[in-house]
């Protein structure tokens, strides 16, 4: 059963405890509200202002299992407190470990800062939960896709499209290291995971893939420069970091080029575009 009143308090005080700039959003002048506005919190949790209002009033429809994600995800929520908060509102928490798409708010604030640079936040499946807005000028929207396509491994072999931003030289290579990475989670996982349920649909699904899965390839790791060939300024060498967050399987990379290199100078370029095309 929901526990209206103890919800609304734990949104109020979670809110309040928020400032602007822990979120990624400015914090413009003549503020006179403690923490974040609820409008501000429902702009990050991707919902109406009214809905967001009535459950700090006690009010409203008890929300469903997606409407308190996106609110835990919104407020930078740990996973604590994400499953307090699920059984405030009357709900069992989802699983944890590599299975849960909740990001820890170390990793949401890192990203949140992140604007002028390329960087995305992904599952052990290569599952894209957010990108900076640099992210998505450099490969477009990845966090659309749903079902199984919403690994890039699972894309790689049954969405033609998708090669097309990765240098043609590049993609012998890639098909290797997705086969490869997968099977290592196959392994890593067991027979039930979600990891063996993708490789049986791309077993079903992709010739390509099944010659390169007998082959057992292990220990095909991502290479440190990556070269992306995007449509409107073209080729780009860049440099991608990765920090892991090895409590929920999910991993930031940043890509960066190298000052004074043309890629460099392309990235400032796509940054222009990127900006424009938000607008």
């Amino acid at each position: 059963m929901i526990d209206r009143t103890g919800l609304a308090e734990f949104l109020r005080n979670r809110r309040e405890a928020l400032q602007p700039e822990d979120v990624g959003l400015p914090r413009g002048q003549r503020r006179r509200t403690n923490g974040l506005r609820r409008e501000e919190v429902a702009t990050l949790c991707h919902m109406s202002t009214d809905y967001y209002s009535r459950l700090e009033r006690e009010r409203g429809p008890q929300p469903s299992h997606r409407m308190l994600a996106a609110i835990a995800q919104g407020l930078h929520l740990t996973i604590d407190e994400r499953d307090h908060l699920f059984r405030l509102a009357g709900h069992h928490p989802p699983p944890r470990g590599s299975s849960t798409d909740h990001i820890s708010p170390g990793l949401l604030r890192v990203l949140d800062r992140l604007d002028d640079t390329p960087a995305e936040i992904i599952t052990e499946l290569g599952e894209t939960l957010r990108q900076s807005p640099m992210g998505v000028a450099l490969t477009g929207d990845l966090t659309r896709y749903t079902g199984p396509a919403r690994s890039a491994g699972y894309r790689w072999f049954t969405d033609p499209a998708v090669r097309r931003l990765y240098a043609p030289e590049e993609h012998p290579f890639l098909t290797r290291m997705w086969a490869s990475g997968l099977r290592e989670l196959v392994t890593l996982r067991g027979p039930g995971s979600r990891a063996a349920h993708l490789a049986d649909l791309l077993l079903a699904r992709s010739e390509e893939f099944r010659r390169v899965w007998d082959d057992h390839e292990i220990g095909v790791r991502p290479r440190e420069v990556k070269r992306f060939v995007h449509p409107e300024v073209g080729l780009l060498e860049l440099n991608c970091q990765r920090l892991v967050d090895p409590g929920q399987a999910h991993a930031l990379l940043v890509y960066t080029a190298v000052p004074g290199s043309e890629s460099y100078e392309k990235l400032r370029v796509l940054s222009v575009i990127g900006a424009q095309t938000l607008r």
